[in-house]
């Protein structure tokens, strides 16, 4: 079957990694998928508004910028999204009355884009839930009980097949929608959980949902895997540095030259 860049159905388009090192916030981080790329800050623990302080955790905020103008219903519900599927991996209850503010701007329209509008949308979402994970290990500040990673899935209308990260190649598709998983680890033995999705299907059964599940954990375990290589070398590499990874490898482009934050 063929798909842009030469990619079989199970393969990401190029990754990236950059630590941007933005002033004023305690972390930034930006990542792709080919051209779809998002770049998120992380700032706190900080001091919380009187009518957002609560007595038993720390409150987490969401907001993602669009490329232009001012956040609208689009940014809104993805910002809401992004703040559900990553409460589940920080411990906020460590830091009550205070404000953990994730800030995230997708680099490219959301919802337009190469490829159909749902299927670029479900890769904008993944980018921006990849650069606030990022972000959060970048900053080291929040205590963190695992890796959140997604990746986008569509079904081709053409053929049938499942495909990962689908873009203008892939043609219509039938199904499609994001995946987000969290990453756990003891040693040697990392642990993926499902934590959210919005997949949509026009026909077919139950079966095709725990396919797209399967491929999109496999496929999230590629993301992961280039999240756990970048963070090694972070607070080596110079502010800005880029990680390009190439299917398993990921490298630095620069030479290189925060305390360890917690083991991923």
């Amino acid at each position: 079957m063929s798909r842009s860049y030469g990619r079989q159905p199970h393969e990401l388009r190029a990754i990236q990694i950059t630590f941007d090192g933005l002033a004023r916030v305690d972390g930034s981080a930006r990542f792709s998928f080919g051209p779809i790329s998002a770049l998120s800050s992380v700032s706190g623990p900080i001091e919380v508004r009187l009518a957002s302080e609560n007595a038993s955790q720390a409150t987490l905020e969401v907001l993602v910028r669009p490329l232009s103008n001012v956040p609208a219903t689009e940014a809104k519900a993805l910002a809401a999204t992004v703040r559900g599927l990553l409460t589940p991996s920080l411990i906020l209850a460590s830091n009550p009355r205070t404000l953990v503010q994730i800030v995230a701007q997708a680099l490219v329209s959301l919802g337009s884009g190469p490829g159909p509008k749902s299927a670029n949308a479900n890769a904008v979402t993944a980018a921006v839930v990849n650069a606030s994970t990022l972000a959060l290990l970048n900053a080291g500040s929040i205590p963190m009980r695992g890796v959140t990673c997604a990746v986008a899935v569509g079904r081709r209308k053409d053929t049938g097949a499942l495909v990962v990260d689908p873009d203008e190649g892939d043609g219509v598709l039938d199904a499609d929608g994001c995946f987000a998983f969290m990453f756990t680890r003891n040693g040697q033995d990392v642990q993926a959980r499902c934590v959210w999705t919005n997949w949509k299907q026009s026909a077919g059964g139950e079966s095709v949902l725990s396919e797209a599940r399967e491929l999109a954990s496999r496929a999230a375990g590629n993301v992961y895997d280039a999240i756990h290589a970048s963070v090694e070398v972070m607070g080596k590499a110079k502010p800005g540095a880029v990680f390009p990874v190439h299917k398993e490898d990921a490298t630095v482009e620069e030479e290189v030259n925060d305390n360890d934050k917690m083991e991923i």
